[in-house]
């Protein structure tokens, strides 16, 4: 990374997806791991908040995807409130970028092709997982496990129909990044119709 002094401002004339997708790689190179671990806010439909880390799964101009277990709090939040705010924070280069818009459902073949591209036991502990919902006993999900392994044992284990995905459409994506004395840079793009309007904002 450039020392602080040397590093230039974000770019407005940038495309904000090939920002993201330049940011996203320097991130893959310098963090020591889950370089696209992201949190996500929610809402229930009364507006209380929830956040949680969880992790990227595919980006592009159509918007940022991430899968759940539909039935988890996430996933009933978004069902119920279909928006969400999005920040990827990168320590190791003092970057960070908030995205904010709605979320639509994946289609069955996206989620479908994900699912299988996943190992062999994550597959399954999907499907053994009551995600979010109180577990009286380790053992008792343990169990699930062994049970469900056995029913697919010399199958492959199949996309349950209450796990799927999600893909935020991006309302506005702003792009942080730290300089020295807390004169830090930030840009915003915000979507207007079929293109963006951008601006810098005081740190």
């Amino acid at each position: 990374m450039p020392d602080e002094t040397t590093l230039p401002l974000i770019p407005l004339d940038a495309d904000p997806f090939v920002l993201f997708a330049e940011w996203m790689k320097e991130a893959q190179s310098s963090e020591p791991n889950d370089a696209n671990a992201m949190a996500i806010a929610t809402a229930t439909p009364s507006g209380a908040p929830s956040v949680r880390m969880i992790l990227l799964k595919g980006a592009d101009e159509r918007g940022f995807v991430f899968y759940t277990n539909l039935e988890s709090r996430k996933g009933g939040e978004l069902l119920a409130n279909p928006h969400a705010a999005l920040l990827f924070h990168w320590k190791s280069l003092r970057r960070q970028i908030r995205i904010e818009g709605a979320v639509e459902a994946v289609s069955n073949e996206e989620a479908d092709r994900y699912f299988a591209s996943r190992s062999r036991n994550s597959r399954i502990g999907a499907i053994a997982s009551d995600q979010s919902r109180p577990l009286a006993d380790r053992a008792e999900f343990e169990n699930r496990i062994r049970k469900i392994t056995e029913c697919y044992e010399g199958k492959e284990p199949a996309r349950p129909d209450n796990w799927s995905g999600f893909r935020l459409v991006p309302d506005q994506i702003e792009f942080w990044q730290d300089r020295p004395y807390r004169m830090h840079d930030r840009a915003t793009w915000t979507r207007q119709e079929n293109d963006w309007a951008v601006t810098r904002l005081y740190p």
